[in-house]
């Protein structure tokens, strides 16, 4: 995650969460999305990475002599999300998909990021292609689709947002998007940046919340749906990753009470060699305050080295 990251740690950062923005609570878009996307009468939370061809995970999270190709299927049963990268520098086709989807277990998730041709290339022009090929994906994932999201480039403003705007009025309903924002104005309460928050809450449309060092803006706290897609950008154990995932567990005891359905976790560590420590202390945090369970992953090794002294 290069967005917003610093080399190192800056002592006296205020990583406490702002104040949620009136009219963008949970509360607030529960009551919206309920005759878009149904009743949800559980709520779940997960949490995961943003790649499975992580090497450094063997004889860990993945067997230590299991080849490369069933390294999918033991993610998905370490592991409760994915940022599903892959699908931003490609369209796959629907039969590579459904490959994916069923390596993975029952209750597995999929966020798909959306294709950079539409993003980034053709910013949400002359998209019909594109889109009609990566929705084909995406259904093909069946039950194991989460909510997929637009990453928006850097260098895009709200002044540009018209065409983001009628694309997205033309997205299928049935298949929940959230958009990540990331250029400074969309935070400061400009005009344009106000109409388009105000429209994807009225879609039942999500905003990703990217919980970075550098860009602590993009710790926007609003809530435009009532799932919830977190980008979490940790620093490989340092004390302020774990008062953050304190301050999420937090933040999901109260949500759940309030119309939360869904939340993901995203992790982003350096070379990703922390991130199973990071799910897992999330997981704790998670139980501990809000009673909830999290799939989280078992370290492989320990579990043998205990088996060893039994």
């Amino acid at each position: 995650m290069k967005f917003g990251k610093l080399d190192t740690v800056p002592s006296g950062l205020d990583w406490q969460h702002p104040t949620p923005v009136q009219g963008y609570g949970m509360t607030d878009v529960a009551r919206v999305t309920t005759d878009i996307q149904g009743v949800h009468e559980r709520v779940t939370v997960k949490a995961g990475g943003t790649m499975w061809t992580i090497r450094d995970w063997r004889g860990t999270v993945y067997p230590e002599k299991d080849p490369q190709r069933t390294w999918p299927g033991h993610y998905g049963r370490q592991f409760g999300t994915l940022e599903f990268n892959a699908t931003h520098y490609r369209i796959h086709p629907a039969d590579r998909m459904a490959e994916w989807a069923a390596a993975m277990p029952e209750g597995f998730r999929f966020c798909p990021k959306f294709p950079q041709i539409i993003t980034h290339f053709r910013r949400f022009n002359d998209c019909n292609g594109p889109t009609d090929d990566f929705i084909d994906g995406l259904l093909a994932l069946g039950d194991k689709l989460g909510p997929a999201f637009i990453q928006l480039p850097p260098h895009f403003a709200p002044k540009h947002a018209a065409a983001m705007a009628t694309y997205l009025e033309k997205w299928p309903r049935e298949l929940r998007v959230a958009v990540e924002f990331r250029h400074p104005e969309w935070f400061e309460g400009g005009t344009q940046a106000e109409e388009m928050w105000a429209r994807l809450r009225d879609l039942g449309m999500g905003a990703v919340i990217s919980d970075t060092a550098g860009r602590r803006d993009a710790l926007h706290m609003r809530v435009t749906a009532p799932f919830v897609l977190v980008r979490f950008g940790g620093y490989e154990g340092h004390a302020s990753d774990e008062a953050r995932l304190a301050q999420w567990a937090q933040r999901i005891a109260a949500w759940k009470d309030q119309g939360l359905t869904e939340f993901h976790l995203l992790v982003h560590q350096p070379d990703s060699i922390h991130t199973p420590d990071t799910c897992r202390q999330f997981a704790r945090l998670v139980k501990e305050h809000a009673g909830l369970d999290v799939q989280a992953p078992t370290d492989l090794g320990a579990a043998t080295q205990g088996d060893l002294f039994s």
